[in-house]
């Protein structure tokens, strides 16, 4: 089947299936009329997997295009009301709250400020590493070393259990 004769078979099926049976230069040819570009491989299986989504997307823009065109509204609603500034982490405390760990009977503590920062001895750090880092001198992660959780997970817990 040729490369004309597999854009213009009505099934996408069809179309979907031809692709093993296609020559490689014909197949890097379907992919610069699909992608507007080289492929980027030589790896037959990578281009036909891809071919073969970006024929099922174009099928189903023609068929349900209303469904494209809510979707593309609900993205720029979401973009507009997205601030594309610094992300909020979910387990940062909030402002103002006082974290106060003992490190070698010293009693070290870091204030957590509202625009994400910390102030730890009238400076400012960008994360509870960096502090942890600061008073310990080796690295840590500074929500465990802080308490906010814990250090590492249980020996059971690991992926594939025990070792």
């Amino acid at each position: 089947m040729s490369q004309i004769e597999l854009i213009s078979t009505p099934s996408i099926a069809a179309r979907v299936a031809a692709l093993p049976t296609l020559p490689m230069p014909q197949l890097r040819g379907l992919w610069r009329k699909l992608f507007e570009t080289d492929a980027p491989t030589h790896v037959r299986t990578y281009l036909e997997r891809r071919i073969a989504y970006r024929l099922q997307e174009e099928e189903f823009r023609k068929t349900n295009p209303e469904l494209l065109e809510s979707n593309q509204r609900r993205i720029a609603e979401l973009v507009e009301a997205t601030d594309p500034g610094k992300p909020v982490r979910e387990n940062r405390p909030p402002a103002g709250t006082v974290l106060t760990r003992e490190y070698h009977e010293v009693e070290h503590h870091v204030t957590v400020l509202a625009d994400g920062q910390y102030d730890y001895q009238g400076r400012l750090y960008p994360s509870l590493s960096m502090i942890a880092r600061e008073i310990t001198g080796t690295r840590w992660s500074g929500p465990a070393f802080f308490g906010l959780k814990s250090a590492s997970k249980p020996k059971g817990a690991r992926k594939g259990g025990k070792r």
